[in-house]
């Protein structure tokens, strides 16, 4: 089963996956991507802009692997925003889409607890897009917020 997983920055998406997925399901999510792909020290997030450029990459090439073995394991896709495009393609792969929202409130602390400024414009992006439009999937519900 592919399961997508949608919501704002800060939300929780990492962790709703690891209370779900198995260590033999396969995990695409661009900060663990950007993470493993940059040295020592380079922080969880507010990474560069040159490799997230290149975990972009990576995450496609991963995204196109992991739909062929569907049949044999469960892959879990962190996409914040996803497009209509890339909607319609999850749905021919009978995903199930999945949206982490703790609340505007929430998300816009974390942020500003503990992410970089630029993603407060991400976060209200998140919530202007998602109030012009009907829910893109399950929600998965307010979930009570975790100790930063």
């Amino acid at each position: 089963m592919l399961y997508v997983v949608t919501g704002p920055p800060a939300a929780g998406k990492s962790s709703w996956i690891e209370a779900r997925a198995r260590a033999t399901d396969i995990v695409i999510d661009l900060d663990r991507i950007t993470q493993a792909l940059t040295g020592p020290g380079a922080p969880a997030w507010n990474q560069d802009a040159i490799a997230v450029k290149v975990a972009h990459r990576a995450r496609y090439a991963a995204i196109d692997e992991a739909v062929k073995h569907l049949a044999e394991t469960d892959v879990y896709l962190i996409h914040t925003m996803p497009s209509a495009r890339w909607l319609a393609r999850y749905r021919r792969h009978r995903a199930e889409i999945i949206t982490v929202d703790p609340g505007r409130d929430v998300v816009l602390q974390r942020v500003r607890d503990m992410r970089s400024p630029g993603l407060l414009a991400v976060a209200s992006r998140w919530y202007t897009q998602h109030a012009k439009r009907a829910p893109i999937g399950r929600a998965a519900g307010r979930q009570a917020s975790r100790n930063w």
